[in-house]
């Protein structure tokens, strides 16, 4: 019989790959502090793990088949090291469960969405029985705890914070409802706790999570809109900016919609996916909202924060989008002008009712579109970011920059990546940066100085006094 995991020799290490959305890279931050104690530690060299944990994604099929792919991969590096731990979890084992076991013998163990939390318990079932096991409980079992502080190592400046998970809108080609359950919110309380943990270890800016975080609130039993809890974190924090991620369109509010002008430390961006700019399409996707109902909500949203950076999904290729119904997609594009896009084309979900619908667009012709599409956003993304050439913009200075040697790199409210040059010391900092260059993906900016957090309440961001030095030679 196996040794007890704490009774092992330390360290052990842990390879963490995840797939898929920023809900899993939470996840992934937790299975990291949940195993802490048991004396795993992070590697970046998958030959040196002990336990390698994988974070799947199955929100479109290339996203599966690229997971399904990697783990049978891993067979030879098993037949290597026959003490070597493997566990599948996240969207892809809660869709497959048993069978993804079935399927790769080398695996160890599949957790499904709400068995991230029993991970150390699955290991130690593992190492005390010699079996392997399928954890998909229908509940987030109870966790112990430790505040959330050991969940990022120290330099971490940003960080995710879920607020809810689960969906109930169940649209026609979304897998998700199915593998990550209802809606529940989490207590305001716990979320408010946890951001403080992650302010004390460093972090500067939390992003909120939900698969619709404009549902929140609803089943608890505090009264509270998601407009509610973000006005709580700014007021009752000392966090100095707040981003969320991801919007329904139909569940926008005159609320939230303000919490963008009225809301200091709350960033400038939203993130409010279209997905089409047919009503026919959106229909049959059930979406329940038109392109008039959309474009009535960006204008909303222009009139009270005119600076507001917007970006968007679209699908392309829908069962039944017809070239037409593509034309009224592109229209919407070119009327609203996203500052970026997430565009896909379609692809069958298993269990979903869009993968029972007959009139399947050829794929050829959804690749076709999906390049229109793409080519036209860049275009539009490039003479956004052209526009910022002149402009001073505050960046909260993430650190070296992963494009330009020698630089460093942050962001702006707006989300987008500003590299300069600037001494190191600066990370953490609210940085002015004046925009000097714009590129695909990122823009070139010259420091002119940063913001001193000391100088003013910290609720009171806009009014904080600017210290200027020499640029670095």
């Amino acid at each position: 019989m196996s040794m007890p995991l704490g009774d092992r020799p330390k360290p052990l290490h842990l390879y963490i790959r995840t797939f898929g959305c920023q809900m899993n890279e939470y996840d992934s931050l937790r299975v990291r502090r949940l195993l802490a104690p048991l004396g795993y530690e992070p590697v970046a060299d998958i030959e040196e793990a002990d336990l390698i944990f994988l974070n799947t994604c199955s929100v479109r099929e290339k996203a599966e088949q690229k997971v399904l792919s990697f783990i049978g991969a891993l067979r030879r590096l098993k037949e290597r090291k026959p003490h070597l731990k493997i566990v599948a979890a996240g969207c892809v084992a809660q869709q497959l469960g048993e069978k993804l076991l079935n399927r790769f013998d080398h695996l160890d163990a599949v957790v499904g969405t709400r068995g991230v939390g029993s991970i150390a318990q699955v290991l130690e079932k593992i190492e005390l029985e010699g079996v392997r096991s399928v954890c998909m409980p229908e509940e987030n079992p109870p966790e112990p705890d430790e505040g959330g502080r050991e969940m990022f190592g120290s330099g971490d400046l940003t960080a995710p914070v879920t607020v809810m998970q689960g969906c109930n809108n169940f649209c026609t080609y979304c897998i998700v409802p199915y593998v990550r359950g209802p809606e529940r919110s989490r207590p305001v309380a716990d979320i408010l706790h946890e951001i403080e943990c992650l302010e004390a270890s460093g972090v500067r800016e939390v992003l909120l999570l939900g698969q619709n975080v404009n549902s929140y609130g609803s089943g608890l039993s505090d009264r509270i809109t998601f407009a509610g809890l973000i006005r709580r974190i700014a007021e009752n924090t000392g966090i100095l900016r707040i981003r969320f991620t991801t919007s329904h369109p139909k569940d926008l509010t005159d609320d939230l919609m303000g919490c963008f002008a009225g809301v200091d430390k709350l960033c400038k961006h939203l993130h409010l996916p279209v997905q089409s700019g047919s009503d026919a399409v959106l229909a049959r996707m059930r979406r329940r909202y038109t392109a008039s109902d959309y474009m009535a909500k960006v204008e909303r949203l222009r009139s009270i924060c005119p600076d507001i950076a917007l970006t968007s999904d679209v699908i392309v290729g829908f069962p039944g989008e017809t070239g037409e119904d593509f034309r009224k997609t592109m229209d919407l594009l070119e009327r609203v002008r996203f500052d970026n896009l997430f565009s896909f084309r379609y692809s069958d979900r298993p269990g979903t009712q869009a993968a029972g619908f007959a009139d399947k667009v050829d794929p050829k012709i959804g690749l076709q579109r999906l390049i229109e599409l793409q080519a036209y956003q860049a275009e539009v993304t490039q003479q956004k970011n052209l526009a910022e050439i002149g402009l001073v913009r505050e960046v909260l200075v993430e650190g070296a920059s992963k494009a330009s040697n020698g630089q460093m790199s942050g962001r702006t409210t707006h989300n987008r990546i500003v590299n300069f040059d600037a001494p190191s010391d600066l990370c953490g900092k609210i940085q002015r940066v004046e925009i000097t260059g714009a590129y695909s993906h990122s823009l070139k900016g010259d420091i002119m100085g940063w913001v001193d957090d000391s100088a003013c309440p910290e609720t009171n961001i806009l009014n904080r006094k600017v210290l200027t030095f020499p640029k670095p030679c």
